[in-house]
Order: structure tokens, then sequence, then C-alpha cells
């Protein structure tokens, strides 16, 4: 059986654990050679690492922080020469400071925008001439139901949200021509270790109001980013693909 990704080199930020995890494990069953990014988890890197490499790709960490222009770039530049080439970069680093508005501090807002959604902007800027040169890439940006509907309380976290969905669509305008595209993914509630600090019956009732009455994992997102960086996807660009069950029917 072909692997969707077979040759094809990734950069996914933000990937030693939940939804990121997940994509770097499933790019790499599809033949996908992985260059992630952690901030701060050295352990859960190395193990990741060792874990693709064994599925038979090449696969190397690197602590970067996308949130940094600088960073990114030179995170970037480490890659190339490593791996000489990337084809598909999936924007997945992302924080959350939650608050209602009369308490957010203007810190967690500025914070969330940075690490969402100027990351974005720096990655994308950082891999934009590699992918020029080859006229071919694939860029795929972590967004949220959350981005597209709102949530109370995460008004920092749905502007970054929103605010992706906004930069891919203009630079899928912009880079369409040279065989460029950039796609967003949106997920809604999807069960990693953040979810599991909620109780049980909190779960449920999320569960509950989804028409497929569960909850996604992580292999549910990884598919439709593998979706987006194969060639089965050629002829998609400037979309918003909601992994949410339904939810927002």
């Amino acid at each position: 059986m072909s692997k969707l990704l077979e040759n094809k080199t990734a950069i996914i930020t933000g990937a030693t654990r939940g939804i990121g995890r997940g994509i770097a494990q499933t790019f790499a069953r599809n033949g996908c050679n992985v260059a992630f990014t952690y901030s701060s988890s050295v352990e859960a890197a190395q193990s990741l690492e060792k874990e693709l490499n064994e599925l038979g790709v090449k696969a190397k960490s690197y602590q970067s922080n996308a949130a940094d222009f600088g960073e990114a770039q030179a995170l970037v530049d480490k890659v190339l020469v490593e791996f000489d080439s990337v084809d598909i970069l999936v924007n997945n680093a992302g924080i959350t400071k939650d608050n209602l508005l009369m308490r957010i501090s203007e810190e967690d807002f500025d914070q969330v925008i940075e690490v969402n959604l100027k990351s974005v902007f720096n990655m994308t800027k950082a891999i934009q001439r590699t992918f020029l040169k080859q006229k071919s890439g694939s860029l795929i940006h972590m967004s949220s139901v959350v981005g597209i509907k709102g949530n109370a309380g995460q008004s920092n976290y749905a502007a970054s949200k929103a605010g992706i969905i906004g930069f891919s669509k203009a630079i899928a305008l912009e880079l369409g021509s040279r065989n460029i595209r950039s796609n967003v993914v949106a997920p809604g509630f999807i069960e990693t270790e953040m979810t599991e600090k909620l109780s049980e019956d909190v779960v449920q009732k999320w569960r509950e109001g989804i028409p497929l009455k569960r909850g996604g994992a992580p292999e549910d997102v990884a598919n439709a980013c593998v979706f987006l960086a194969s060639d089965l996807s050629n002829y998609i660009t400037g979309q918003v693909l909601q992994v949410d069950g339904g939810m927002l029917t």
C-alpha cells in the first residue's frame, strides 16, 4: 500500500503532546519525514523523535519558540540543512489563557496572540522563500471552532484563531499562482491530555452536544492534515476544514 506522504518532509510546530503529537505520528506512518518543535519538554521530544525514527522515516526535534521571528527563521534554516527540502508546514503551536474580558490582563491577551497568531506569520514567512523556489508547498494552519463561533471567556483565544483563518485566506490568494496552498483545520472538542483535567460530567455534556455523540481523537485531526498535505488535495486552497463531529453544523 502506497503511503500518502512518501518522500515528503514536514515541519510541525508544538508536536510533543495532544494534536501536534498525533499529527507527527500520523505523518510518519504515511512516509513523511518530520522536523518538529517543542518549547520545554525535552524528554517528551526525545521520546517522540525515537518513536518516529523507528517508523522508518527521518525525524528530528528542535527546541524553538515560533512566536519569536528570529527563532522561526533560524529553525527553518536548520531544518533545510538537515533535510534538504521542506514540502509541508503545519502551524500547530498554541496556548490558552482563558478569562472573562473584565478579568483578563493585557499580558494574557498579548501572549495568546503572540504564540497562536504571530507564530503563524513568523513560520509562514520563514518557509515562503523555500516554497517559492520549488514552486510547491502545503501550508496547514491549526485554528479552532472557537475561531469561527467565539466562546465566552476565550476572547484572546478566539481572536487568535479567527486571525489565523483570515491570514490563511490572504496567503492562499497571494501564493496560489506559485502552486503553494494554504488551508486551515478547525478542530472541535478533541480529547487530549488537556481535556483529561475536566470532570467526566463536563466531558459527557460536551459529547451530548455533538451530532456524532463523541469527542474527537488527535488522529481525527491528523488524518485531515494528511489529506491537506498530500497530493489528494492539490486543487484545494483557502479552505477551512472543520473536524468537529458536526458541532457547528
